[in-house]
């Protein structure tokens, strides 16, 4: 990435991690993207965080009235023909409208009530959105520091997204430094997300990360993806 288009934090985030049958996350990607398995099965993952300091590049994050907010990802793993992993968002919850103008390029962004909050050692997310009844309440204890094995940072780390619009992929670049993960005991786990998005139940419980955040998250400019070649 040579100028990002945005430059933000991930701050106070929680990475949720469900096993399904590849299949059945295969059938809600679109043409061109294939699930991006590990030992077998498709993953899923609701990750709420604070999106802080949203700002163009050249902007100081200290400027005031840069924008801070709660967003919410559930997302999937995925890889492209030529191999080229990263994520697919099934959903994008958003307390911050001006977001919603990523649509453009395809970003399923959902305006809604998004809030995260710290009391002693717990951190609280919860969301509702203003169309629909999807909503999510996650209440988690965040533990110890771990050293990431080769599950958590595939799980945690992608270096791009692919969104589609007008029957085209588009990929946005992605880059920050690598995620500080800890340990977490979920508390409360209540969420419609997966069901609104077309998902079966998983195929066992959650894997659970916390993490304090990243502060320099460069986000590229969207471009359309290269067509590639069909089967012959």
């Amino acid at each position: 990435m040579t100028v990002p288009a945005l430059r933000a934090g991930w701050l106070t985030q929680t990475f949720v991690h469900w096993p399904f049958r590849p299949d059945d996350v295969q059938a809600l990607l679109p043409d061109g993207l294939v699930v991006d398995e590990y030992e077998g099965a498709a993953w899923v993952s609701l990750t709420p965080f604070v999106m802080a300091d949203v700002r163009p590049p050249g902007v100081p994050a200290t400027l005031p009235g840069v924008p801070t907010f709660a967003e919410t990802n559930l997302r999937t793993y995925v890889r492209r023909r030529d191999g080229r992993d990263g994520l697919w968002f099934l959903s994008l919850e958003v307390a911050w409208p001006p977001m919603l103008a990523a649509r453009a390029v395809g970003a399923p962004y959902n305006p809604g009530a998004l809030s995260v909050t710290r009391s002693g050692d717990t951190v609280s997310y919860a969301g509702s959105r203003w169309a629909g009844e999807a909503s999510y309440r996650l209440v988690v204890r965040p533990g110890l520091p771990i050293r990431p094995a080769e599950r958590d940072v595939w799980l945690t780390s992608r270096w791009r997204a692919y969104t589609r619009r007008l029957g085209v992929l588009w990929e946005i670049p992605v880059e920050h430094e690598p995620w500080p993960l800890a340990e977490a005991d979920v508390e409360v786990l209540e969420e419609t997300l997966t069901g609104a998005a077309g998902l079966p139940a998983p195929l066992g419980e959650p894997v659970v990360h916390f993490s304090e955040g990243v502060r320099h998250v460069r986000l590229g400019v969207s471009r359309p993806c290269a067509r590639e070649p069909g089967p012959t």
